[in-house]
């Protein structure tokens, strides 16, 4: 009997021991999982609020919302989602992100600012994007892309929209004609060289997936940055470039030393 009172007391003192309490750096407790000043302190943030400008109202409005999410993840765990594939691979596919996305970020950190130098340079270079930005007004013809090769060369040699129409109409295909305006910052610097060159009136086509844009400048208007802002679009350029050298590089030497084995098929092809 002694010995039954003693166990019934061991685990009424190990249940009491496993029941989490709202205290200390615990802010909340739903059905016995935590949700603590660190993760109150990340869901401020993500609303741009910082833990010691936050009012209360702020504070209890982000806390109900880590207890709303707790509640349905929980749901969610309880239907046995947790264990689906679809949720095993984007659980791994964001786990991927999330660590490339630190490294990165640990990258830029890690890199000095750029020189004055530097960012001159950069805006040189980037002439869509500074000293001859513009805002463009184009004529503009989308159609389904043509199969047929010689159609395609047609349009691709076509002088002005007109002749444009003419083919398609020749070809019977069906066209739509619009005008919308453009920011030249949004040209890729390539692209931007080679429509820059093109006589006045003369189109550029750009295709997508099942079809074609034609387009031809009917209006240009100068739109050049304040300095200010300039000096900023010219940091965020040189800090991605910077990136992607990071990312090019750091792939090539990985690859260069992995063991990577594909199932015939599978292989890229030779040179690419």
């Amino acid at each position: 009997m002694g010995q039954r009172i003693v166990l019934a007391i061991v685990l009424a003192f190990i249940v009491s021991s496993c029941e989490r309490k709202a205290e200390g750096q615990t802010v909340a407790v739903v059905n016995n999982e935590e949700i603590t000043a660190a993760d109150l302190n990340a869901e401020l943030a993500s609303a741009n609020l910082s833990a010691t400008a936050a009012t209360k109202e702020a504070r209890n409005a982000a806390l109900q919302r880590l207890i709303n999410r707790r509640l349905l993840e929980q749901q969610a765990r309880s239907d046995g989602i947790d264990k689906s594939p679809d949720f095993l691979n984007q659980q791994r596919r964001q786990t991927e992100n999330l660590l490339i996305n630190m490294l990165v970020s640990r990258q830029v950190n890690t890199t000095q600012l750029p020189t004055p130098a530097q960012i001159t340079q950069y805006e040189a270079t980037h002439p869509e994007i500074f000293g001859k930005r513009e805002i463009w007004t184009l004529d503009q013809i989308v159609y389904p892309l043509p199969k047929d090769a010689a159609l395609v060369a047609k349009l691709a040699a076509a002088k002005t929209l007109d002749q444009v129409t003419q083919a398609l109409t020749a070809a019977g295909i069906q066209f739509t004609r619009a005008t919308r305006k453009i920011d030249s910052a949004l040209i890729p610097p390539d692209n931007f060289a080679q429509i820059t060159a093109l006589q006045p009136g003369e189109p550029f086509i750009v295709t997508g997936p099942g079809k074609a844009v034609a387009s031809a400048i009917t209006a240009r208007e100068p739109a050049p940055l304040p300095e200010d802002k300039a000096r900023q679009i010219a940091l965020e350029g040189i800090r991605r470039d910077q990136i992607n050298k990071f990312l090019n590089d750091r792939l090539k030497s990985l690859k260069a030393s992995a063991k990577i084995q594909y199932q015939p098929g599978f292989a890229p092809a030779k040179g690419s």
